[in-house]
């Protein structure tokens, strides 16, 4: 009988001895250890893939060559994380103050486990890309031409200096690729950059060009800062904001035309491009 109630004792103790050593390895895998416990598993990378366009994609890209609001995941050194652990703490609980989301509320697939979301990391690891690619331009004439005979601080802000029409391009060189940079100077209208004040939302506004002629008969041209389907607040060339109301304009129209004209080689040689490009990397890297 003593011997009975003495195992009935100890059982509890050994079950909850056992699951603390669980939770603390658990605890340990997932905030302390810098490490991932699935490193250089092709299984789990292949699994990573999966969730990875699932939930990432929409901001981060195919292939996590970065996307119009994420940046390029495939280079070895990263803004906001340094080992496994910090890439594991930034995709559950996201980062304050940006357009990264916590795991699960992004509206993006679902809550990921914690298994899943280190599958993500191994096939991450799996994407970078080790040596970081030499600049092909100079970085000094680029600022020069950003700054001054290219005309692009007069629509684009990078680090607070510039216009405020188009996108900032403070981040952009550390979340494009060059060939996407490239296109989106060659061929503006290709694919409009998200918008300027709907980045947080699942579904961001572009930059679409919107005209419209007021009950005075003014013609105003520009890009919306917030639209509704009553009102629309709006951006023109002259960086000058209107509030307007729907029901009171003569005429309302979109066009995925974009604002930004097509920058040409007989306007932009390839030289002075890859000079812009260089010092937009430079700023993006910090």
């Amino acid at each position: 009988m003593y011997q009975r109630t003495k195992v009935r004792r100890c059982r509890p103790v050994v079950l909850l001895w056992t699951v603390s050593i669980v939770m603390m390895a658990l605890s340990s895998a997932a905030c302390g250890d810098d490490r991932n416990p699935l490193a250089n598993d092709p299984k789990a990378a292949k699994a990573g893939e999966y969730e990875f366009r699932i939930n990432c994609a929409l901001c981060h890209g195919l292939g996590a060559r970065g996307g119009g609001r994420g940046p390029d995941l495939t280079r070895a050194q990263k803004k906001h994380t340094h080992s496994d652990a910090d890439m594991f703490q930034v995709i559950s609980n996201g980062i304050p103050g940006t357009v990264m989301p916590a795991n699960g509320t992004n509206g993006q697939g679902i809550g990921m486990t914690d298994e899943e979301i280190w599958q993500i990391i191994a096939y991450i690891r799996s994407q970078e890309v080790k040596a970081p690619a030499q600049s092909r331009g100079n970085v000094a004439h680029g600022k020069d031409l950003f700054y001054g005979d290219a005309n692009c601080s007069l629509c684009h802000m990078v680090e607070g200096k510039g216009g405020r029409v188009g996108p900032d391009l403070s981040s952009v060189g550390g979340s494009r690729t060059r060939e996407a940079l490239i296109d989106s100077v060659r061929n503006p209208s290709r694919r409009l950059a998200w918008g300027l004040t709907e980045s947080t939302k699942e579904f961001a506004q572009e930059y679409e060009t919107i005209t419209v002629v007021t009950a005075d008969g003014k013609e105003i041209k520009g890009v919306a800062l917030n639209e509704d389907n009553f009102s629309v607040q709006m951006i023109d060339s002259n960086e000058q904001i209107h509030l307007l109301d729907k029901d009171k304009l003569r005429s309302f129209s979109k066009s995925r035309d974009s604002l930004m004209p097509k920058y040409k080689t007989d306007v932009l040689s390839d030289k002075d491009l890859e000079d812009i490009l260089a010092f937009l990397s430079s700023v993006g890297a910090k």
